[in-house]
């Protein structure tokens, strides 16, 4: 199998991830049809926990692997890759067994002592195996990063998506008639059937992919980077243990943030079953939407790693900025007019995929600060594959604090409620960008040229104003007519608007079509 180049592989991992985006969205906005927001919200409550977990097995092993393996690929040592690959494999595996028999067994622990909704503990249930599964698939996904081959972790997340589509929706269905704790129960069997299917697909590209290796690889003589494999296990340790620690304050501050929000919201006098319904509404549906542009910003990330730890090691300081720079710019021009479609059509969005024009406000809500989400996942990368992982560290630590502490004090408040939790969460998003930003500003010297982000805010401004205009304005009596064209005619303004600027420029529309010839052949 071949590496691509930066560019390449980012566009395979956006096709893929938006293929996934779009896909997605047909359970999500058939799932609350089906079991209602109640039901939504017992099948996300124990994904907080879920996380917090494989962020104990995958947050910084893949990353690690990736790192260590496009530098043995940069000197041609074969026989390191695999011994990174093995030691990797074996330790993730054996974390993945006894978290899984761990949290099977504290089940009903867990679920009593952590959760207002007891009827969670089914899903919890079915929940537990993904845990081995995903310990497997990460560190083939970040084997195949680290070779800069990223078609089979695409591959591998349509597979996942659509066999995870499929089941979840039938599955659910099939246990409705039980009670609404069972659907969800049958909904999360469903996302592990996915996990299952897209291993398959990983572990049958790891063995095409060692067909076409040296059958005995040899490292060279003297070489620095033939160590036992109890020296490959410290120097993965070395770099997956911070990386976890970032990544488990995030996913610690996700889990805490399930456990207070419904506590707060019982504090604010809300019932049990409405707390749930709204959690739901908010982690099932508001932050799917929200995170739809993220597609591109989780590719750029991916693919930044190897491409940062590369050019790290040969000292190449220009490519580290031109790559940075190219990933923020993309992120900025690509994610601003989804920013102005949530924010302007906030109630019909909300209204045609879900069927609940209510939760238009937290979408409104939180739509100002989408350009801050999609700028992080590019900034954190960076800063793991420049090896500051501490950085991001403290700097998520300090956003997650900010966030708890806001919905502890604001959504438990009668008169905010789930909106508080909003706020917090807006909070947490906008402080820990920012200061993954100032972290690779005094790292690097890193600037951005300020008039992409002056040229950004008038091409939103006039196409949020058509939008809105289209939308609210009678010139038809077709609400989903005009909810259609706004859409339509506020994206098309607003690249007109970003080809009068420069920010897009017809250099980049061909390598986009050549590009995307590419991926469907």
């Amino acid at each position: 199998m071949t590496k691509q180049s930066f560019i390449k592989g980012t566009m395979i991992l956006l096709a893929a991830g938006m293929i996934n985006r779009i896909l997605g969205f047909i359970p999500r906005i058939t799932l609350p049809r089906v079991i209602g927001p109640e039901g939504v919200g017992l099948y996300q409550m124990g994904y907080p926990f879920l996380i917090l977990i494989l962020t104990f097995i995958t947050g910084g092993i893949p990353i690690a692997v990736a790192k260590l393996v496009a530098e043995a690929e940069a000197e041609a040592n074969e026989a390191r890759v695999r011994r990174i690959f093995r030691t990797a494999l074996l330790l993730s595996c054996a974390l993945g067994l006894f978290f899984t028999a761990l949290s099977y067994l504290g089940a009903g622990w867990i679920t009593r002592h952590f959760f207002t909704d007891q009827r969670v503990y089914y899903t919890f249930l079915c929940m537990n195996p993904i845990i081995f599964f995903v310990s497997i698939s990460a560190v083939l996904r970040g084997y195949f990063q680290g070779r800069q081959n990223m078609i089979p972790t695409a591959m591998s997340q349509v597979v996942e998506t659509l066999f995870r589509i499929i089941f979840v929706l039938i599955l659910s269905y099939l246990m409705l008639p039980y009670g609404l704790e069972f659907a969800a129960a049958g909904a999360m069997v469903g996302v592990l059937i996915g996990e299952i299917c897209a291993l398959l697909v990983l572990a049958y590209h790891y063995k095409t992919d060692r067909k076409i290796r040296p059958t005995r690889p040899k490292a060279k003589i003297g070489s620095s980077l033939a160590p036992g494999r109890l020296y490959g296990l410290r120097q993965l340790l070395g770099l997956a243990v911070p990386v976890t620690g970032s990544k488990l304050v995030g996913s610690a501050s996700y889990l805490l943030e399930s456990i207070l929000t419904v506590q707060a919201l019982a504090a604010a006098g809300i019932v049990t079953a409405v707390a749930t319904a709204q959690y739901g509404a908010l982690q099932g549906m508001v932050i799917p939407v929200l995170l739809l542009p993220s597609a591109l910003t989780y590719s750029l990330s991916v693919s930044l790693v190897p491409s940062l730890s590369d050019a790290k090691a040969r000292g190449d300081m220009a490519t580290i900025h031109a790559r940075l720079h190219q990933s923020l710019k993309l992120a900025l021009v690509t994610g601003a007019p989804f920013a102005v479609i949530m924010f302007v059509l906030a109630e019909p969005l909300c209204l045609y995929m879900y069927g609940q024009q209510q939760v238009g406000t937290m979408l409104k809500m939180m739509a100002p600060v989408a350009l801050f989400i999609y700028f992080q996942a590019p900034l954190q990368a960076a800063l793991q594959a420049l090896e500051r992982p501490g950085s991001a560290l403290i700097n998520t630590f300090i956003g997650s604090s900010a966030k708890l502490l806001i919905i502890y004090f604001v959504a438990s408040r009668p008169e905010y409620g789930i909106l508080g939790v909003v706020m917090a969460i807006n909070v947490n998003i906008v402080l820990v960008t920012l200061l993954h930003w100032n972290s690779l500003v005094r790292l690097l010297s890193f600037r951005m040229n300020s008039s992409d982000f002056v040229k950004v805010l008038f091409a939103m401004t006039p196409a949020g104003a058509l939008s809105y205009l289209t939308m609210y304005t009678s010139w038809t009596d077709y609400a989903f007519v005009r909810f259609v064209t706004a859409s339509a005619a506020g994206v098309t303004l607003y690249l007109i608007f970003a080809l009068i600027f420069g920010l897009i420029d017809r250099n980049d529309l061909s390598r986009f079509t050549r590009l995307s010839k590419r991926i469907v052949k």
